[in-house]
């Protein structure tokens, strides 16, 4: 572990890592790769946004909740969170005109459960806009992802476990595998905040055995081993083997290939399952996954690290690159990026 936490110190820093040919090392080149690009669904809904309709977007969210499409729907609801939070009066006019359209009470009660994450007095705030989130989840009962929101509040109010297992079984019951729900329920769980690091991989493991091949809760292990890389060993009396973490890795590896290279897809739990070889010294490894990315870089993990997520992916892939052909990267001086919000 503590060579693993020395690799991981390097993701923080700026490096200086001379530039491969793209072409030798397999990679896309550094223009073409882009941050949280939208799929061509979300695209013109969000260039609609931004010219102030609300239309467009009402329209994919619609279609997603019709169509049971519970994990696009969550996607498509965060880019449109993102969106709305900085203009009221998009949103607001989009509730004036459907006061009980399912799709816009979910969009208000996550855009008030991230301001409130953000304040000082985080669980009062939480606390508050309660009825938001249960209005969401009230409008339409077959619809998991207001379960994964009302997962997140419950951490931040600090819930009890009974309290969190009540909201599980909600989540479970209309979706026994959706990603979103899953995350969030590891979050809860883990070390920073209710749990340990074991109770984490405990819960990981056991869903991403129950998972089907090719469902993305297969990479639920990586999440807790980036919790336990990003957080340290905790301060519950619970250790983790190291074993685990490559296993986690490991098993996401599988998921990873049974896509094609380029699909946006995995893009995150690719990024995310690059970042963890990288901080692992798995390099070789970390070097198939870049090129699997394509251009698809995301802000998560990345920005964990760092002010400037692209700019460190390129970094890390310049470097995984560099480590792949024994080619020993420049470093220069360390800095570390500030810690990042706990909603996400």
């Amino acid at each position: 572990m503590v060579r693993t936490m020395s690799l991981l110190r390097s993701l923080f820093r700026t490096a200086r890592v001379p530039a491969l040919p793209q072409e030798v090392a397999g990679l896309m080149a550094d223009a073409a790769v882009l941050l949280d690009a939208p799929d061509e669904r979300l695209s013109p809904v969000l260039v609609a946004a931004a010219l102030g309709a609300y239309g467009p977007a009402a329209e994919l969210l619609a279609a997603t909740r019709s169509g049971a499409e519970w994990e696009n729907r969550d996607r498509y609801l965060g880019r449109i969170v993102a969106f709305a939070r900085n203009r009221d009066a998009w949103l607001t006019a989009w509730l004036a005109a459907a006061p009980h359209d399912p799709d816009a009470l979910l969009v208000q009660a996550e855009v008030a459960v991230r301001r409130a994450w953000e304040s000082p007095v985080r669980a009062e705030r939480l606390r508050e806009v309660t009825p938001l989130v249960t209005a969401a989840a009230k409008a339409d009962p077959r619809d998991p992802v207001p379960w994964r929101l009302a997962l997140d509040h419950a951490r931040g109010t600090r819930a009890a476990h009974t309290a969190f297992e009540a909201l599980w079984e909600q989540a479970v019951r209309r979706s026994s595998h959706h990603y979103g729900c899953h995350v969030a329920a590891l979050r809860y769980l883990s070390d920073a905040w209710h749990g340990s690091h074991r109770e984490c991989f405990d819960f990981a493991e056991r869903a991403a055995g129950d998972a089907l091949p090719g469902s993305l809760v297969r990479a639920l292990p990586l999440r807790a081993a980036y919790a336990l890389l990003t957080e340290g060993p905790g301060t519950r009396t619970t250790s983790v083997p190291e074993d685990r973490i490559d296993a986690a890795a490991d098993l996401a590896i599988t998921l990873s290939a049974s896509f094609a290279p380029g699909d946006p897809w995995p893009a995150e739990v690719r990024n995310l399952l690059a970042f963890v070889l990288a901080a692992r010294g798995r390099w070789d490894a970390a070097l198939e996954q870049f090129r699997r990315i394509g251009p698809h870089a995301t802000s998560f993990p990345w920005a964990s690290v760092s002010d400037d997520p692209l700019g460190r992916f390129l970094e890390v892939r310049r470097e995984a690159g560099a480590r792949a052909a024994g080619t020993a990267p420049l470093r220069g001086r360390a800095r570390r990026g500030r810690p990042r919000g706990h909603y996400a």
